[in-house]
């Protein structure tokens, strides 16, 4: 009777792991993914917004390279802000020879609950250097009121 011996391998594990991120990443079939007409990957995408209050107002900086500014739609309904916009492939920077192509491309759409009551008719947005800056002035009703304590 003949025993067969196993190697064992530590790291066996860690590569197959590996291998399945490196397949989950490079896999361009995956829902909300096309290939366009210059073979770019075309996938909806997040950008990285900050959103900060002070007494007076909300301010929501979005990082939006890339994108002109009439492809910004920016929508207030109820306390809900929504902002959308589609960043397109370059035509100028077409070329057969790329090596590599990591910026992605496409429609972006984001929604933020604002949750305090805000002045639509007073709300400002800029867009300058690629980052957009929507503020929110907050409604009377929302802004701290300071109260007097008298003895009694």
């Amino acid at each position: 009777m003949a025993a067969n011996i196993v190697r064992f391998d530590p790291f066996e594990d860690l590569t197959r792991l590996q291998r399945e991120v490196n397949r989950l990443f490079e896999d361009n079939s995956r829902p909300g993914a096309s290939r366009t007409a210059e073979n770019t990957v075309q996938r909806s995408w997040t950008p990285a917004v900050d959103i900060y209050e002070d007494a007076g107002e909300v301010i929501l900086r979005a990082e939006l390279a890339g994108i002109k500014q009439e492809d910004i739609d920016i929508e207030l309904s109820g306390d809900t802000l929504t902002i959308k916009g589609d960043r397109k492939f370059e035509e100028l920077e077409k070329r057969d020879g790329y090596v590599r192509v990591e910026r992605t491309y496409g429609p972006f759409q984001r929604a933020f609950t604002i949750g305090i009551p805000v002045n639509a008719d007073a709300i400002k947005a800029s867009y300058r250097d690629g980052i957009l800056e929507v503020r929110l002035p907050k409604s009377e009703q929302a802004k701290a009121k300071k109260v007097q304590v008298t003895a009694g």
